[in-house]
């Protein structure tokens, strides 16, 4: 027996589902993704993996001693590939697929059902696969953060076993708590929210996850042969204002691309990330130039990435007057939790990870509570209402409280874990040579060809020596 053949929509439906793609509402009958959405998140995905490779390698690696520039960009390198594999695997389902408020479910394991067609739990014009890859990018670029607490003094080894637990711990179960369809504390889609909090981009997720790990690591592993005693002065600033510059580029996709369509919404959050991080950048050096008589290009650097952080949870949700009020926020508090505090109490993070993702994520996460607003982003409206300029920073209280006792308590019993089973950190003796050396093999700066030296280069590997003096008898 034949089945009935679909009834042809009329033209009233058909219109209604082409101003639904034009304004990113949900369509009445067509499932498809829309080309022009499509193409700004596929656009969106490939900046956020270039925030990580080569922004964050270049800026991590210009503020790490030479004998170390090459271990950083290593472990950018592993968290890609590591991270990917585990998404395929289970991690995007885990963060994505309906389950329990706490995790999702298996439902899209090895990316089952993850194909061109979308998925309207979260996006009405973009392809699921388009949204699964988008997502992963936030997935690889978030332990990749945690690298500046403890660089220069962590096993690659550590480094990899302790974001594969870490993933599963802390990021899966947060990435669903805030943004999955049945989410714990996604406020603005899932009415039945416990916790009716809002995070736009990835303040909790992202910044708070890893900046509050990175410093109960960095307090586990300790701090850094030397640190306190000699000046630990970056390699190359060069390498992470040019590493500062591609972060900025790439957050573009990171903050605009997270209303998951090319919108407005899309629009307001590329004019608050602009605002946001050209006041920071400007506020950082300022104090600095006060209290120390200069600016530094390192200043500029620190605000332009705080600046960055700090506007994230409340990018598509301020106003142009927001964003600046975050700047200013985020170019003054984050640094004196950088220079200051992490004076006062001694503690090693190494490249600040703490001081600009910990706390500017903790920062904007509360600042979206009092500074959202249904004028930029009308969603707000659907599940919120009657928390806007009320109580909203109160159950921003309770997501920033939640995730700092995931990321903190997740970490600690993590890296006991590690360093029983492989240890954290080499000997003193490995840990002065340089990571690049101990765990690679190789050095970022080598004798040139004639054999004269570069002034402060690493000694050449003996393998790679071997391999160019033979070619050199040839």
């Amino acid at each position: 027996m034949n089945s009935p053949t679909p009834a042809v929509p009329d033209l009233a439906t058909r219109v209604a589902d082409l101003e639904a793609y034009v304004t990113n509402g949900t369509p009445t009958n067509l499932i498809s993704s829309g080309p022009g959405h499509n193409a700004w998140m596929m656009t969106s995905a490939a900046l956020v993996l270039f925030m990580t490779l080569p922004g964050l390698a270049l800026f991590y690696g210009g503020l790490v001693r030479r004998k170390n520039v090459l271990s950083v960009m290593a472990q950018c390198f592993g968290c890609a590939g590591l991270v990917t594999i585990l998404w395929w695997s289970v991690g995007y389902s885990l963060s994505f697929s309906p389950g329990s408020p706490w995790l999702g479910g298996t439902a899209f394991a090895f990316l089952r059902g993850v194909g061109g067609l979308p998925n309207r739990d979260y996006a009405p014009w973009v392809s699921h696969s388009v949204f699964c890859m988008y997502q992963l990018m936030f997935a690889i670029i978030t332990p990749a953060l945690i690298v500046g607490a403890i660089a220069e003094r962590m096993k690659y080894a550590a480094v990899m076993a302790f974001i594969t637990l870490w993933m599963f711990v802390v990021y899966f179960p947060l990435a669903h708590m805030v943004w999955g369809s049945d989410g714990l504390m996604n406020g603005v889609w899932n009415s039945r929210a416990p916790i009716r909090a809002v995070d736009f981009a990835g303040g909790t997720v992202v910044h708070m996850s890893s900046g509050w790990s990175a410093l109960i690591l960095c307090l586990f592993i300790g701090k850094r042969g030397g640190y306190g005693q000699r000046a630990f002065y970056p390699h190359s600033l060069v390498l992470t204002v040019i590493g500062t510059g591609m972060l900025w580029v790439g957050w573009y996709g990171f903050n605009a691309g997270s209303a998951v369509a090319s919108d407005g919404i899309a629009a307001a959050a590329f004019m608050a990330t602009t605002l946001a991080a050209a006041t920071a950048s400007l506020v950082w050096p300022a104090i600095e130039w006060v209290t120390r008589g200069k600016p530094t290009i390192l200043g500029f650097c620190s605000g332009a990435v705080a600046g960055l952080v700090v506007v994230t949870p409340a990018s598509g949700f301020v106003t142009a007057n927001g964003a600046v009020i975050i700047g200013l926020l985020a170019g003054s508090i984050p640094y004196l939790t950088s220079t200051k505090l992490k004076s006062l109490l001694g503690y090693d993070d190494a490249l600040d990870t703490f001081g600009v993702h910990g706390v500017g994520g903790t920062l904007g996460a509360l600042l979206a509570g009092f500074l959202a607003t249904p004028e930029v982003n009308a969603n707000l409206n659907t599940n919120l209402a009657g928390l806007l300029g009320k109580t909203l920073w109160l159950e921003q209280l309770k997501a920033i409280g939640l995730t700092l006792a995931l990321a903190t308590s997740g970490t600690a019993l993590l890296a006991l874990l590690v360093k029983a089973a492989v240890g954290l950190r080499p000997d003193a003796e490995s840990e002065e040579d340089g990571l690049d050396q101990v765990d690679h093999g190789e050095a970022g700066y080598h004798f040139e060809e004639g054999g004269s030296s570069i002034e402060g280069a690493a000694p050449m590997p003996a393998a790679h020596a071997a391999r160019v003096a033979t070619s050199q008898q040839r």
